[in-house]
């Protein structure tokens, strides 16, 4: 694996003829070194989550220290029609790095079952006591996904489609699409959603220039800055970027087993650490003559950085729970 996640590193390429070529192996031909990697990536022993534990344990316990709250993100990328990616990722200053993953062939949305594993598999490696804000896209939400989330404690800003079905107690049944159309800014609290009737919070913001509203679905009384705490997840974009063209190149992957596809990404994930703990080890060794300078405050490598909504939010607070 180290010799693998080196050659990552290097090549920035799903490529195993050109990963093979940056390999540091004596071989008697040169096309004994991507079978030594095809072989690795069609291993079943090699398991992403049981090489990841040691580092995510690590990366969730310096979230969650000083009480400090875990900002956790789910979302899917898709990689063409052949391939979709679901990813739980943890903030860590302004992006984030993949906890865990899952991959499934086909461009079709993964839904709660994949979810709920990978999810487990967090909570399973959480320190004792810690809490929790999981932001979610609008690409699944789902009944089920609401019922683990609310079982388990967690703190939560689901963003909607606007087809989900609601009811606010106060007529009949509509839509959340309904309730946004026309306004700026609007607050609910214990709507029943689902035709199940999953009860939780309604934040709605529209902010000019945007063409579609914000509905956010949310545990705690629901206000602006609680709305606003779903920019955290913003943070998996740019390690999607950086898992695709901006720098894995992870889409012109020729993987067509998903499994396959979860061990490459389990050896560009560990580049993607080692790579982010050389940033932090070289800001806290060497920092810039700005940051020597008194009264400057370094940027955290650890939960939502300064100039983020989640960092100055009241909402953000975990104590923020109905």
């Amino acid at each position: 694996m180290a010799l693998a996640v080196g050659a990552m590193i290097e090549g920035q390429t799903p490529n195993t003829v050109e990963l093979a070529n940056l390999l540091p192996l004596e071989t008697e031909r040169q096309d004994m070194r991507e079978q030594w990697l095809r072989r690795l990536l069609k291993n079943p022993l090699l398991l992403a989550p049981r090489v990841m534990e040691p580092f995510t344990r690590e990366a969730l316990a310096k979230a969650a220290r000083n009480g400090q709250t875990v900002l956790l993100a789910m979302d899917q990328t898709d990689l063409g029609d052949r391939m979709a990616l679901l990813v739980v990722a943890l903030r860590v200053g302004d992006r984030a790095l993949p906890l865990v993953w899952r991959a499934e062939a086909g461009p079709a949305n993964i839904g709660f079952e994949s979810q709920q594993r990978l999810l487990e598999q967090v909570r399973a490696w959480l320190p004792a006591g810690a809490q929790v804000l999981l932001s979610a896209d609008r690409f699944y939400p789902s009944a089920a996904l609401f019922g683990w989330i609310q079982t388990h404690g967690w703190g939560y800003r689901v963003r909607l489609k606007g087809n989900v079905l609601a009811d606010t107690g106060q007529g009949d049944e509509t839509t959340t699409g309904q309730l946004a159309q026309g306004v700026a800014e609007r607050y609910l609290s214990r709507v029943r959603l689902f035709t199940q009737g999953r009860m939780t919070n309604l934040g709605i913001l529209h902010e000019a220039g945007h063409p579609d509203p914000w509905i956010i679905a949310m545990d705690c009384p629901p206000s602006r800055a609680a709305v606003l705490d779903y920019a955290a997840r913003w943070a998996i974009e740019p390690m999607f970027s950086d898992f695709k063209g901006r720098g894995f190149d992870l889409g012109s992957s020729q993987l067509w087993h998903a499994d396959r596809l979860e061990r490459l990404v389990l050896i560009m994930a560990l580049a993607m650490y080692w790579c982010v703990r050389v940033g932090q080890d070289d800001a806290l060794a060497r920092p810039t003559p700005l940051e020597k300078k008194p009264g400057n405050k370094m940027t955290p490598t650890i939960g939502a950085s300064g100039n983020s909504a989640a960092a100055w939010s009241p909402g953000s607070s975990a104590v923020c729970a109905d």
